[in-house]
């Protein structure tokens, strides 16, 4: 789910704009931006106060993950590598990207005794995850992440690299804003004591603010089929958008417009009428199996520093490198047509036994050699597309009272989710002021907007959410700064008929593999998928090492004939 992870760092064509107001922090062309600007304003005194205000944040212990079939699943493919045959010649492999795919494909190929060399283009981790401190030593990030329970794969992860406690986990509840009652929000609470489903289904039941009893019927019996026919049932909706499917199973469209409009732009940035209900399907298929799988945490701090970090650690301590500013800008054929190099834009060539391509969708085909584009594998990425996204930031001058130590979901026509991150993130905690970090989507008709009139939309919403504490006129609470990612081009968009254009880790070039959660696993846009996408590229890597060995033996043997 891109809830979690959701935009990327890698963006398409894209000038730095400029704020006469502040200062600007610009990019260069082809990168996401992160404008901010800066409002001066006289700090309030907090002499005389009758009392100062306390703001209480409670974390969760973290809830039993360890007996899920997924998690064991994943744990046994993660073993898989530690416990491989050690090669008696390792591998090189070039990988290009450093988000969460290359970083997971260079961890797992180390773990099973190879040396990945991992490229990130521009001067920071992370890709989909990556964050910027301004000059105040504030951090602002590409997307809002949310790890969640049914996430096996980066659960595994955070165990692997003993850095588990670095999640805070909130609450098994989902909270959703009430349009036509500003200020005031619905509950979806799943009770610990009971098992899957029970737990979910008691929490729909018992939530009579948002569905009516013969609503909840009509969607109960829509769902049927997906809960009885399993994995099969669910990819074969993904011809279907979500508001197609909801009508062919006689489900009332006020259940899509209350609950799935905000469940669609949470998990891909577009609204239910063009995503592919299998995305929904999948989410709702683990929610509903697994006890702990709807239950989130928030990352303990900036996902670069607390979770691209260890991994890059892990792999350096196995012999592995990680270069950054490494821009690959051409991919370098042999005659026969397989990989000879990458060309960076420092005009240096990397040679390896196998090559990784971990960016976008979107990024890959601009990288495309000419000789690949009328393969059939190749060819079909035309069909993925990234879909913009545009992340908001804004720091007020007090902390805002009506708000959760939680992810909320704000059913706004612009705003997707939101979350005061001065309550839900111990390193952006702060007492006195709030925080808010929101996803603004859908964003196609905004991506090209200044920043102001972004802004200026945002505080339009803000002010239904918040009708006590924020107004457009900053009467109220008053905006200190705010800064602003932009992202034309982030995960793929999920829309009806795209599943069978998703390519498999290992092409049909020898020796060249793909990872990024666009390319085949069931986890689809999400930062689950990304991890799972590493593991299985450098599964695919590992199987191929004799077909490797060999390829490097003829690429010596050509060497020594020129």
């Amino acid at each position: 789910m891109s809830l979690c992870g959701s935009v990327s760092a890698l963006s398409l064509n894209l000038q730095s704009s400029k704020i006469s107001m502040g200062s600007v922090l610009a990019f260069r062309s082809g990168e996401s931006m992160g404008n901010t600007l800066r409002i001066p304003f006289k700090k309030r005194s907090s002499k005389g106060a009758a009392c100062p205000l306390q703001v209480v944040c409670i974390d969760y212990p973290r809830p039993e993950l360890e007996n899920t079939v997924n998690f064991l699943e994943a744990a046994s493919l993660s073993a898989s590598f530690r416990s491989a045959s050690r090669p008696t010649k390792p591998l090189k492999v070039i990988i290009g990207g450093a988000g969460l795919a290359g970083l997971s494909t260079a961890k797992y190929l180390a773990d099973a005794g190879h040396k990945p060399i991992l490229l990130e283009a521009r001067d920071v981790l992370g890709g989909k995850v990556a964050a910027w401190k301004d000059d105040d030593g504030d951090w602002y990030e590409t997307g809002l992440h949310i790890f969640f329970g049914a996430y096996p794969n980066v659960q595994n992860l955070f165990g692997e690299l003993g850095i588990n406690d670095r999640l805070q986990w909130k609450e098994h509840s989902m909270i959703f804003a009430m349009p036509n009652k500003p200020g005031e929000f619905s509950r979806f609470d799943f009770p610990e004591v009971l098992p899957a489903p029970l737990n979910g289904i008691w929490a729909i039941l018992k939530n009579n603010e948002m569905l009516t009893w013969p609503e909840k019927v009509k969607f109960a019996i829509g769902l049927l089929p997906a809960m009885l026919g399993g994995q099969p049932y669910v990819e074969a909706q993904d011809g279907l958008s979500v508001k197609d499917w909801m009508r062919k199973q006689g489900v009332p469209d006020r259940v899509t417009e209350e609950v799935f409009i905000a469940m669609s732009k949470a998990l891909n940035f577009i609204n239910p009428d063009e995503l592919s209900m299998q995305c929904i399907l999948i989410a709702l298929n683990r929610f509903l199996q697994e006890k702990h799988g709807s239950k989130m945490a928030f990352l303990d701090g900036n996902p670069p520093e607390r979770l691209c970090m260890p991994i890059v650690n892990h792999i350096e301590s196995l012999g592995g490198e990680v270069r950054l500013n490494s821009r690959i800008k051409k991919i370098e054929l042999n005659e026969d047509g397989t990989v000879k190099s990458f060309l960076l834009n420092n005009g240096n060539t990397i040679e390896g036994d196998a090559y990784v391509v971990a960016t976008p969708v979107d990024i890959f085909k601009l990288l495309l050699p000419e000789d690949w584009r009328e393969i059939s594998y190749f060819k079909k990425l035309e069909k993925l597309v990234g879909v913009p996204v545009i992340n908001v930031h804004i720091w007020f001058d007090r902390k805002l009272k009506n708000s959760y130590d939680h992810l909320l979901f704000s059913r706004s026509p612009l705003l997707s989710v939101y979350a005061d991150m001065s309550v839900t993130c111990k390193e952006y905690y702060n007492p006195n002021q709030s925080m808010l970090e929101l996803v603004f989507a859908p964003a196609e008709e905004w991506i090209a907007c200044s920043d102001s009139e972004i802004i200026d939309a945002t505080m339009k919403e803000l002010a239904k959410l918040f009708p006590d504490e924020i107004s457009t006129d900053q009467s109220k609470a008053k905006v200190v700064k705010y800064h602003i990612v932009k992202t034309p081009r982030s995960v793929y968009k999920t829309v009806p008929n795209c599943e069978p254009y998703r390519p498999l880790q290992r092409s049909p070039i020898q020796g060249f593999y793909l990872a990024g959660d666009y390319t085949k696993q069931k986890y689809l846009a999400s930062m689950e998928g990304a991890v799972l996408s590493g593991k299985l590229c450098a599964q695919s890597i590992v199987q191929d090492y004799e077909l490797l060995r060999t390829l490097g033996q003829r690429k010596l043997t050509r060497a020594s004939i020129h």
